[in-house]
């Protein structure tokens, strides 16, 4: 067990180490446009989440469009840039669940912060619902690999102070059935006085993905949220990340480099290339039954065609890809989908911005 820590005293100290400098005096709530796992803040001076009250992106289910996104970093001597992703086109649905899958230094955490609004792209545009994002908002909630939970605020607390950002207006006996709505939902009944170093991994991870929850986002945005738990808590999560899916028609993206996670949870598996340079190779499309469980998935007969299609591009393929572009005729606003039967192109469909589109092996 953790050892608790005197957070009245040092609370200065986890502010800095939080990123909150901005912190208003004596509050312990973050400056403008501070985040934290399972919700990003944008408070004005009146405490209002400006940014992200409903008014500043569509209201309706939201299709999110990636159109010709780049990233370029400035080199150690700042004289030139080197390119981490470019070309980037691909959208997501309303209620879909999309992963992507890369290796490590393709730009897919940088991808993801640009969509939360936390990072400006070099070129291209976001678009969702139609309006391109210009920083963080509260319909787009991020979870992340770490908690970043406020330490000194018990479970029912931190997901209060993300209720509150979303709607400050509401009243004690409404936020309170709010939270707890939230906490049962992630199966922590019981828990709601607990502190963060009372609490193990998997129910930290919990306590944000029922933060994130909270507000009623219209995406969510995971970054690897299950990696640093165990197989078994890993393995609950995801279970139970499927049935609040199903019953909330989420929109997800997320990014994992587990292979089987992908299969178990995502509708569309975006493939991304080695970086520097990366693009978007292909769409797995997911043909197994969407009411599926990590128990039986691997009894469908797709399973397999599948894992073995996402294991030769990681393997293989994700470094040839410039070899490939050359004899394939690739269009980056309309990548291959592939299913994994035949495991070919389908040249009537795209995952472009334009049109509809066990054991782990990571990358």
């Amino acid at each position: 067990m953790e050892q608790p820590v005197d957070h009245q005293r040092d609370r200065g100290n986890l502010l800095h180490r939080y990123g909150w400098h901005g912190a208003r005096s004596g509050t312990g709530l973050p400056g403008p446009n501070r985040h934290l796992s399972g919700v990003v803040v944008s408070i004005s001076n009146s405490g209002v989440a400006a940014a992200g009250s409903p008014e500043a992106e569509a209201s309706e289910a939201a299709r999110i469009e990636v159109q010709g996104l780049e990233q370029r970093f400035p080199t150690p001597d700042g004289q030139d840039s080197t390119e981490i992703f470019g070309d980037i086109w691909f959208s997501i649905e309303p209620g879909e669940f999309v992963c992507l899958i890369g290796h490590s230094g393709c730009g897919k955490t940088t991808l993801l912060n640009i969509l939360a609004g936390l990072a400006r792209p070099s070129g291209g545009l976001v678009l969702v619902g139609g309006r391109e994002i210009s920083g963080p908002s509260l319909n787009r909630a991020v979870v992340f690999q770490s908690h970043a939970l406020l330490p000194w605020m018990n479970v029912r607390a931190n997901i209060a102070f993300a209720v509150r950002s979303r709607w400050p207006r509401l009243g004690s006996a409404e936020l309170q059935a709010h939270c707890q709505k939230y906490i049962d939902l992630v199966h922590l009944t019981g828990s709601e006085d607990k502190k963060p170093a009372q609490l193990s991994g998997g129910m930290k991870q919990r306590v944000g993905i029922a933060r994130a929850m909270s507000i009623e986002p219209q995406i969510m945005l995971l970054d690897e949220p299950f990696s640093a738990l165990d197989a078994l808590t890993r393995g609950s999560l995801q279970d139970e990340l499927l049935a609040i899916c199903k019953h909330t028609s989420q929109t997800v993206f997320m990014i994992t480099h587990d292979i089987d996670e992908a299969i178990l949870l995502a509708d569309k598996i975006v493939l991304m290339t080695n970086g520097p340079g990366a693009r978007i190779c292909e769409v797995v499309q997911n043909t197994l039954p969407r009411e599926r469980t990590r128990h039986d998935v691997h009894r469908q007969p797709d399973y397999y065609p599948m894992r073995n299609h996402l294991i030769e591009f990681l393997v293989n393929r994700s470094a040839d890809f410039e070899r490939e572009l050359s004899s394939s005729g690739y269009d980056p606003k309309s990548p291959p989908v592939v299913r994994p039967r035949a495991c070919e192109p389908a040249p009537a469909e795209s995952m472009g911005a334009d049109g509809p589109t066990g054991v782990s092996m990571r990358a």
